[in-house]
């Protein structure tokens, strides 16, 4: 008599780390079946998603695909085929079937309808459980054991997993109080895996004003007067960059200067910085205005008037602008109106260095793609496979880093999937 058949013991996948990637592999492998058990470091899961989403979660953005696309510069051929298979209406989609009903801004970037994280991750992480994923908190991931297993350092003591496949989602560099350390970098290297250096991005910069009394910063005058402060209604753009300035607003902070305008920049002002030491930023004060307008207006005879107050009342510099001319501008070119008008429609800002990584909205650098294959499981390691920050690309804030880190957590549990089909499962 033939014996009976082995029961169905489904496949066993580790997934280190709690974000959106690690959330949405697990969720792709725990819904085709496979056992899941989710690792992360900190208390919690999800507490870098649920602080970006303290200002309202923007999730994705709703221009059109091809321009969406070109957000992630020169990793957009790697990025491109993750997005079309998991792209910003999928994402939309998504978020909505988890009951949570989303809307298009302004800006054209889309938000959950409550404009918080919190409502969308407590849906999420129960259809999660309800799906079978199991979840370990406080079990920080310090590598491998020399027959495979994973070691994680627990409240109770070290801890020893063996899986059938392993998914790292374990994020940049940025953040570290949030679980996103870097810490994994050498425990990578140290396994042949090329690591490119994590950078910031989406990061503030520091200045090197003419007026400041040390190296760098801005003056003591300036700097107290104005750090914290937002500087509205400007254009920005590398000097000798061709393209046209592109239009928003940023933040001056103690030393430098940050906010939504820089962090779309941050990429080209670092590999400025990189090759040259310093980048200089021109500042449009008075976007929609000609240079010749600009120049008539500041020409205008000003009687008794102060300079300050002509340029308000002429052009509508004031506040932080006008403090702006005189950081950066001597004398002799506030008094000459062709070098003025000159300067409001393109000053001279100097940067000579990032912030920190920690302080940065996200990182560059990470894995590279050649080490993987499209998958996105490594080469030389079969069964190991890797999404979200960890691999080595960037994008502005915008919607575009949460959509391409949903996209590679559900191509990295669909790799894995395939894989384990591949081997019997």
């Amino acid at each position: 008599m033939p014996s009976a058949p082995a029961p169905f013991s489904p496949s066993r996948v580790a997934i280190v780390g709690g974000g959106p990637a690690g959330l949405m592999a697990a969720e792709t492998l725990a819904l085709a079946g496979v056992q899941v058990e989710v690792f992360d470091a900190m208390p919690s899961v999800g507490r870098k998603f649920l602080l970006a989403g303290r200002g309202g979660l923007n999730i994705t953005h709703s221009e059109a695909f091809d321009a969406f696309a070109e957000r992630y510069g020169t990793r957009r051929d790697r990025i491109e085929p993750l997005i079309s298979a998991f792209g910003p209406q999928a994402l939309r989609d998504w978020v909505e079937a988890l009951g949570v009903g989303t809307f298009v801004g302004t800006s054209g970037r889309v938000f959950p309808d409550e404009m918080k994280a919190a409502p969308l991750l407590r849906a999420w992480l129960q259809r999660l459980r309800e799906a079978g994923v199991r979840f370990h908190v406080r079990h920080r991931w310090t590598g491998w054991t020399d027959d495979g297993r994973l070691r994680f350092a627990t409240p109770a003591g070290p801890l020893e997993v063996r899986a059938d496949a392993t998914i790292l989602a374990l994020g940049g560099g940025s953040w570290a109080r949030l679980g996103s350390d870097g810490a994994w970098v050498p425990l990578i290297a140290a396994r042949g895996i090329e690591v490119a250096p994590l950078r910031p991005a989406n990061c503030g910069f520091v200045v090197a004003s003419p007026r400041a009394d040390a190296a760098g910063g801005w003056s003591e005058h300036f700097r107290s007067r104005f750090a914290g402060q937002p500087l509205k209604s400007v254009a920005m753009r590398l000097d000798g960059d061709s393209a046209a300035a592109r239009p928003g607003e940023a933040m001056i902070s103690a030393d430098g200067i940050e906010g939504s305008l820089i962090y779309a920049l941050s990429a080209a002002i670092r590999e400025r910085i990189d090759a040259a030491g310093s980048a200089t930023l021109n500042i449009d004060l008075a976007p929609g205005r000609p240079l010749e307008r600009v120049l008539a207006e500041v020409s205008h005879p000003r009687g008794a008037r102060s300079l300050a107050s002509h340029l308000q009342s002429r052009v509508g510099i004031a506040g932080v602008k006008m403090a702006l001319l005189r950081e950066c501008l001597s004398p002799d070119e506030l008094a000459d109106p062709a070098r003025l008008a000159a300067a409001i429609k393109a000053l001279p800002l100097r940067l000579t260095a990032t912030r920190p990584l920690d302080e940065a909205i996200s990182s560059a650098g990470g894995v590279r793609f050649e080490d993987l294959d499209t998958g996105l499981m490594v080469r030389r390691q079969p069964g190991l496979f890797l999404a979200g920050e960890m691999l080595d690309w960037e994008a502005p804030t915008g919607g575009y880093l949460l959509t391409a880190c949903f996209a590679s957590g559900r191509r990295a549990g669909e790799g894995a999937l395939a894989w384990l089909a591949g081997r019997g499962r």
